[in-house]
């Protein structure tokens, strides 16, 4: 996929090889893109005599004349109007794709990031109810990051779907490793992405090959530290007066004793807190992830931690249980809580489910 060059020119001339039984001449509009041309039969002629070719034009002031050149000018504004929408549209321009567009008989090809946004349009319309708010953020980072790496790489904001080949696959690969610093992992989380949009092509018959045939995600194995008990006890019985870190603290040792993830506890209500025949508490819960309930005993700390934050003004307004940071302050967070409490593990969010198994 190379780079456009946007060379443009309309010409109008006559075929005096063929001419009409009235003695007039046809004439005809060469579009030229990149040096190819596509040649328009606009349906006008001409008398051979009364053709300025150097102008393109008819000559003569008479009103046939006139309005022949009238038409030729509206034609020609028209081809220009067609090559500038093209372009705002960042859609390929070709001599073949203005002609066609101007018959009126053309489909422009489906583009990959107009076809990728109303995908995430409808996920963003769906979000917290079938879709978590990560899953529809992810989506629309690798939207943004698709477009970084085509302005940087081929000068264009979109690219028709069927131009989506190996290697463009590989380079938006290397381009998210090295200029967006992302892991393996995380890496073939955005190539799905994009894979996911691709496949919804081929089921609609917008493309007839699939570009991830030969490509092989690849994901390394991560070892993840947990804690065990004793550690856990140890940032319990932490004495922490900033209320930033007591807040963290209070949110990841819920979810090391309920192993719910940080999106499920984020969103936890009222709702989800029942009570058995057995006066028993219970969480039950729908995870956010896979939509699987799950019933999960709501041991002492963790019901301890939902009294305390009961009466905090301002977390209750959304009837969310807990006061949830996002994802990347909680994992800041909790650098600082385990480098207080002498932890040298790592402590994040995608901890808590080994810690559970600790306690």
């Amino acid at each position: 996929m190379a780079m456009q060059n946007n060379s443009f020119s309309v010409l109008f001339f006559i075929k005096k090889s063929k001419l009409l039984k009235n003695g007039e001449a046809p004439i005809c509009m060469r579009i030229t893109v990149n040096s190819k041309r596509a040649e328009v039969q606009i349906k006008r002629s001409v008398e051979p005599d009364k053709w300025n070719h150097l102008k393109g034009c008819a000559v003569g002031k008479d009103r046939k004349h006139q309005e022949i050149n009238l038409y030729l000018e509206t034609a020609r504004n028209r081809v220009f109007q067609i090559h500038r929408q093209l372009e705002a549209d960042g859609k390929p321009i070709t001599a073949v794709t203005i002609k066609n567009i101007f018959y009126g008989g053309y489909d422009s090809p489906k583009m990959l990031i107009e076809t990728f946004n109303e995908h995430n349009q409808e996920y963003r319309e769906l979000m917290d109810k079938e879709y978590a708010k990560g899953t529809v953020l992810r989506y629309e980072r690798t939207v943004r990051y698709l477009v970084e790496f085509m302005r940087e790489q081929y000068n264009c904001a979109d690219i028709p779907l069927k131009s989506i080949n190996y290697e463009f696959i590989t380079k938006f690969e290397h381009f998210i490793k090295t200029q967006k610093g992302c892991a393996q992992n995380a890496t073939v989380k955005y190539q799905k992405n994009l894979k996911k949009i691709t496949k919804t092509a081929i089921l609609k018959k917008w493309i007839s090959e699939d570009p991830f045939a030969d490509i092989h995600f690849k994901q390394t194995k991560t070892n993840r530290d947990f804690l065990n008990e004793s550690e856990l006890r140890r940032i319990i019985a932490k004495d922490i007066d900033i209320d930033r870190l007591q807040t963290v603290r209070d949110i990841f040792i819920f979810c090391s004793f309920t192993g719910l993830a940080f999106t499920d506890v984020k969103h936890l209500k009222a709702e989800h807190i029942v009570q058995a025949d057995d006066r028993r508490w219970w969480i039950r819960k729908a995870r956010e992830k896979t939509d699987n309930m799950c019933d999960i005993p709501l041991l002492d700390i963790p019901r301890l931690i939902l009294e305390k934050y009961k009466s905090r003004p301002g977390y209750s307004e959304r009837g969310f249980l807990l006061p949830v940071p996002s994802n990347q302050r909680m994992n800041g967070y909790l650098k600082e809580i385990a480098a207080i409490c002498h932890i040298k593990k790592k402590l994040s969010t995608h901890s808590r489910k080994h810690n559970a198994f600790a306690i």
